[in-house]
């Protein structure tokens, strides 16, 4: 089985040591401005079938502030016992460009003892972003994937996760984020990876296009200086993003997962010369004991004698050489013929980055 696995490991990385295809610019990174904020509040579900919090303190002092706000004074010292209720958390993400009025969804998760959202309903709650300000308000009935249900002798069933909720288009936009992107003198545009090789040719093909307006700041930034005004600027940005560049091979890299014991090359390691042998050691113990019974009419007791037998032997002492500057193919080529399994694999990499013959960046995951 591992061979099949290490065969088709074989084929489809010969795939990706193939010539990098052209990408778009798009697809390589985002412009800086251009991004999603991140909304959390705290909030109060009503409406459940006795699943709610019931004594948690949160939800009491959350109710009394509700009760406050609608004219309704509870008497001090009064507990509403609510179990009809929940205290959560609410979350969003606010796309780029977000305007008041626009619609957006929301997440509601549980932060007490409640043991189910479903059939709840959220209350009128503000979402703020991470400088305080109100961006969104949100309110409506929850829509509950899981299921949670109990017997009176304890016994429980649990599917998939009941005390987290959505509300599609459950939260209404109050405030646009402001992103300069009409006004700014510079618009920057960050790669998703960084590298020093993709972000010259990035800005090679904007300069090409439109000589002089791209700048590298860094090994993921470039500047632009676009016209101002947000009719140009989205024309000429939205042109840049479809140019195609050929971006740098990636680094060499080994992941190894040790969990799993999964193990992934990239297609840039090349190994220096080397000699891999290999070889397993089985021992192998095995018992017979034998039953003695002792004379008729004697005063002895049944005994058992032990027989082992022992054997040891080594499987798989076979060696493996490398050329100078081995590929990908060559390296899974080469450790197929040993025939390993992935722990085996995992030892013959370390040794080999160990002795200075992987030329790679071995990552342990």
């Amino acid at each position: 089985m591992f061979r099949t696995m290490i065969l088709g490991l074989a084929a489809l990385l010969a795939g990706l040591a193939a010539p990098a295809q052209a990408e778009r610019v798009r697809d390589l990174g985002t412009f800086q401005s251009v991004r999603s904020n991140q909304l959390t509040g705290y909030g109060i579900v009503v409406g459940l079938d006795g699943t709610g919090d019931d004594n948690f303190a949160y939800v009491t002092h959350a109710m009394r502030g509700v009760s406050d706000r609608f004219g309704l004074q509870l008497p001090p010292g009064v507990n509403p016992a609510l179990k009809n209720a929940a205290a959560v958390i609410v979350t969003a993400e606010l796309p780029a460009f977000s305007k008041p009025g626009q619609r957006i969804d929301v997440t509601v998760s549980t932060i007490g003892k409640a043991k189910s959202l479903r059939g709840g309903s959220l209350i009128l709650t503000a979402l703020q972003g991470a400088d305080g300000q109100i961006y969104a308000m949100a309110q409506g009935n929850l829509a509950v994937g899981g299921l949670g249900v109990s017997g009176r002798d304890g016994s429980k069933l649990t599917v998939n996760v009941p005390t987290v909720g959505r509300i599609p288009d459950g939260a209404s936009v109050e405030r646009a984020v402001a992103t300069g992107f009409e006004d700014a003198d510079v618009l920057r545009w960050n790669l998703n990876q960084a590298d020093f090789l993709t972000a010259t040719r990035v800005r090679d093909a904007i300069n090409t296009r439109y000589p002089g307006m791209a700048v590298v700041e860094d090994g993921v930034t470039l500047a632009l200086r676009l016209p101002y005004g947000a009719n140009a600027r989205a024309g000429i940005m939205a042109d840049i993003g479809m140019l195609e560049i050929d971006p740098a091979e990636a680094s060499a890299k080994v992941i190894v997962n040790s969990r799993t014991g999964t193990v992934v090359i990239s297609s840039a390691v090349r190994l220096a010369p080397a000699a891999i042998s290999h070889g397993s050691l089985v021992v192998r113990i095995d018992e017979n004991p034998t039953v003695v019974q002792p004379a008729p009419f004697s005063d002895g007791e049944t005994a058992f004698e032990q027989d082992s037998d022992i054997e040891v032997y080594e499987e798989g002492n076979r060696v493996a050489l490398l050329e100078p500057g081995a590929s990908l193919a060559e390296l899974v080529d080469g450790l197929n013929m040993l025939g390993l399994s992935p722990s085996d694999l995992v030892a013959i990499l370390e040794a080999l980055k160990q002795a200075g013959s992987l030329k790679a960046e071995m990552v342990v995951i």
